[in-house]
């Protein structure tokens, strides 16, 4: 998985008055659980653009100013309600052989025959919450929509693998295409009628989906 650096203070002090102070010099209060002890540390607002304003995921590289490295997922972080500022964060350390639960986003591929021919796409889940050791955290998932018409949908089901646990009910739907006053008959007929099959011919779905 893709990772960045985040650059942090060890805080001695976790008051109020010490945290106000903080966020008024741009840095943000922080704390990292899953160690031998909690850490409490502070980083430079800046430094969070990359890790929080994307849809990619990442796990993080925390370097503090007493040498000291960990290998951190964010785990929850809090806005202000007004100016969006960031106010906490909350990261989880990774340990090679601990599984840990992560948001992973969902990227589809393709062009579904269902929206050529006046279907409507419905992406309703782009993240997955996925469960699994640090080196098997993927970086997205990947789903190629190019055999899906209209009617059909893609499940969490057809997205299992052994390297990780996708943490929702095999039956939770993915992708959609779904019908509109648009839509024009399905291309099975052309197919049908075609000397060579369209992208090899296929008639069903992949995975009983329907």
């Amino acid at each position: 998985m893709k990772s960045i650096t985040i650059q942090g203070v060890k805080r001695e002090n976790v008051g109020k008055k010490s945290t106000r102070a903080l966020r008024n010099a741009d840095q943000v209060p922080c704390v990292v659980y899953g160690g031998n002890e909690t850490l409490h540390f502070s980083a430079d607002e800046k430094s969070f653009r990359k890790l929080v304003y994307t849809p990619d995921a990442h796990t993080v590289n925390l370097e503090l100013a007493d040498g000291a490295k960990l290998s951190v997922i964010l785990q929850d972080i809090q806005f202000h309600p007004v100016t969006d500022k960031i106010m906490h964060a909350d990261f989880y350390q990774l340990h090679d052989d601990k599984p840990v639960t992560m948001d992973i986003p969902v990227r589809l591929t393709g062009r579904a025959r269902g929206v050529i021919a006046g279907g409507v796409l419905q992406f309703v889940m782009r993240k997955v919450k996925v469960k699994a050791l640090p080196g098997n955290l993927p970086d997205e998932i990947l789903i190629d929509i190019s055999p899906m018409r209209i009617g059909h949908k893609k499940y969490v089901e057809s997205i299992r693998n052994d390297e990780y646990t996708i943490m929702h009910p095999d039956n939770s739907v993915i992708v959609a295409v779904r019908t509109s006053r648009t839509a024009v008959a399905d291309d099975e007929e052309d197919e049908e009628g075609s000397e060579t099959p369209a992208e090899g011919g296929e008639t069903s779905t992949e995975g009983g989906e329907n």
